[in-house]
Formats: structure tokens, C-alpha cells, sequence
């Protein structure tokens, strides 16, 4: 299991509606790409920053790493900054021990 949390400045963004509308589009496109779960876990009240995490589940720890480096690759390559990333790799039993 890998685990990329990671934070995005969003600096075009004018609103928290404005934010919701382009963080349903990036959540949306990392699920399609990488079979992901991705959720906001921080900065809800910030229009300009969220704080999200996005979870894969992979059978081998290194097809998880390489799923999150992919991911982290293309986060940084879009429009808005990525200020921040962090991966992790989860045993299954770490996980849910």
C-alpha cells in the first residue's frame, strides 16, 4: 500500500468554490490514472492551498512506489504548484496493525 500526501498552492484561485471545482478535477484524474483513492485532509477553509492524500493499493511495495513517484511527477507538472509530497510504503500488515 502507498500513501502520497501531498499539498498544492492553487495560486489563480479566487474562491472555495473555485477551489472544490479544481480539486474534484485533480482527485478525479489520479483515480482514473493510478486506481487511487484520493482525499482533502486539510486546509478546507484556505481557497488557495489544500492538503490532500492519496492512497494505492499494489501487491508488490515496489509497483506502489513507482505508482506514487508517477503520481508526483504528474502533480508537479500541472498547473497549479505542488509545494509539497510526501510517499510512504505500507506493508499490509503495517497498515492494518
Amino acid at each position: 500500500m502507498g500513501i502520497l500526501r501531498f499539498e498544492l498552492h492553487l495560486p489563480e484561485n479566487r474562491s472555495l468554490k473555485g477551489k472544490r471545482k479544481h480539486l474534484l478535477s485533480v482527485k478525479s484524474r489520479l483515480e482514473r490514472r493510478y486506481g487511487a483513492s484520493v482525499a482533502e485532509i486539510g486546509y478546507h477553509e484556505l481557497w488557495q492551498r489544500s492538503l490532500l492524500v492519496m492512497v494505492v493499493a499494489r501487491r508488490e511495495a515496489g509497483e506502489a512506489m513507482h505508482a506514487l513517484d508517477e503520481a508526483r511527477g504528474y502533480l508537479s507538472s500541472q498547473e497549479f504548484e505542488l509545494a509539497r509530497a510526501d510517499a510512504q510504503v505500507l506493508s499490509v500488515e503495517e497498515a492494518i496493525g
